[in-house]
């Protein structure tokens, strides 16, 4: 079972105090989501999130479940909501329809439209793991769920995909080159049949990160981070970044398979900012260059090489670090924040490719102007840094009043 701080007394206070003095807030509304992963006995409350997810200007969310607490957190907020089934009830919503009816009546019809639920993820990277009974079961458990929404009168307003693995491709360099694997070939075929029937999206996890680890002698780092670099040319389109490569491998392999018809979204991807020492790359540096710099070139919705003219679509990993997620010390250390509310690091997504956080606002994001700190400490930091020394002095006396409530 899992557990969960209560929420903050102080809470009001914070909003009360951000309330009077917007000073410097974000503007723009980030194009980006993120992921909101629980596996963790101390997170805050779905409630806290709500406002820290709307003072960050995030509206787009992707759970890893459908929990009822959140969807109801957030009823009312605006905020896009992608909820996932597991990959456990899949063989049972592929060979009973009744099951994906039960499942879509117990975590979707019940919500909406106060809560704005867009997507559906059925399964996890099922392909490519040897499990033939799973990936069998991956687009007859997809069809129906979508037939389930259908009965509904759902079906238009919210899609249904599945997340794949990159490593689902054989080959991804160059771009073009890119093909699928040929055990899950088989799978792949109705799966994009699907996709194209439909209308949504094949969903993708890329980490950069993971190629960088793995080889750090022969990968660059400022190609991986979106910094500057010499680039990498594929026929006539050139590629600064490995992020943009691995999309249109994907785009590749589904042209090799007949479908050009299908956009491709980022479901995961991100940088941890802590690792095992045999982790090369893990620190808090690479971490908010890479999710800063990917930040603002989806502000300013550039296209890969491929597809210029497409914006990137990007669900970051992760909201919170989870501290009982197994494996390398990564694994847990993917968040942008602690579980009490301040930031693991800033991110200044200035610049696209600097790398030193500096430049235009354009798609600014800055954690340390969320509503939902909740230290006195970071608190404090968050007015000084938005505040100007002059508006600081003023508020001085009902910040000391609030810090006291």
């Amino acid at each position: 079972m899992e557990h969960r701080v209560p929420s903050s007394p102080l809470l009001p206070c914070i909003l009360l105090l951000l309330s009077l003095f917007s000073v410097g807030t974000v503007s723009a509304q980030q194009k980006f989501g993120i992921n909101y992963g629980q596996i963790a006995n101390n997170l805050p409350d779905p409630t806290q999130v709500a406002s820290l997810l709307r003072s960050m200007n995030v509206n787009r969310v992707k759970l890893y479940d459908a929990d009822p607490k959140v969807l109801t957190a957030f009823a009312n907020t605006g905020v896009e909501f992608i909820i996932s089934v597991g990959n456990e009830n899949l063989q049972t919503m592929a060979t009973s329809p009744g099951a994906a009816r039960q499942w879509v009546a117990q975590h979707v019809q019940p919500f909406i439209p106060a809560t704005r639920i867009t997507g559906i993820i059925v399964g996890n990277e099922v392909l490519g793991n040897n499990d033939t009974a799973m990936a069998a079961s991956l687009v007859p458990a997809m069809q129906a769920v979508y037939d389930a929404l259908a009965a509904l009168g759902l079906s238009g307003r919210v899609t249904v995909s599945s997340a794949h693995s990159v490593n689902v491709l054989a080959s991804s360099f160059p771009p073009s080159s890119g093909a699928f694997q040929e055990g899950v070939a088989q799978y792949v075929r109705p799966l994009l049949d699907f996709h194209s029937k439909t209308g949504s999206p094949f969903l993708i996890n890329a980490y950069p990160f993971f190629a960088y680890k793995g080889s750090p002698a022969s990968v660059s780092l400022p190609y991986v981070l979106f910094q500057p670099n010499a680039g990498v040319r594929d026929g006539g389109l050139v590629y600064d970044n490995m992020l943009y490569a691995q999309i249109d491998a994907v785009y590749a392999a589904m042209k090799a398979m007949g479908h050009t018809d299908i956009g491709v979204r980022v479901s995961e991807t991100g940088w941890p900012s802590k690792g095992d020492e045999d982790e090369v790359g893990a620190t808090a540096q690479n971490a908010a260059a890479y999710n800063g710099n990917l930040m603002q070139r989806i502000a300013m919705g550039q296209g890969t090489p491929l597809k210029p003219s497409v914006p990137i679509d990007v669900f970051v990993f992760a909201l919170f670090n989870e501290n009982m997620k197994p494996g390398p010390a990564s694994e847990r250390n993917y968040g942008l924040f602690y579980p009490n509310g301040s930031p693991v690091y800033a991110i200044n997504a200035g610049t696209a490719g600097s790398g030193d956080g500096g430049g235009s606002s354009v798609g600014r994001f800055d954690p340390y102007s969320s509503q939902s700190m909740f230290s006195a400490a970071s608190r404090l930091v968050a007015v000084r840094r938005r505040l100007s020394s002059l508006t600081l002095l003023l508020v001085l006396p009902v910040l000391s009043a609030l810090l006291a409530c």
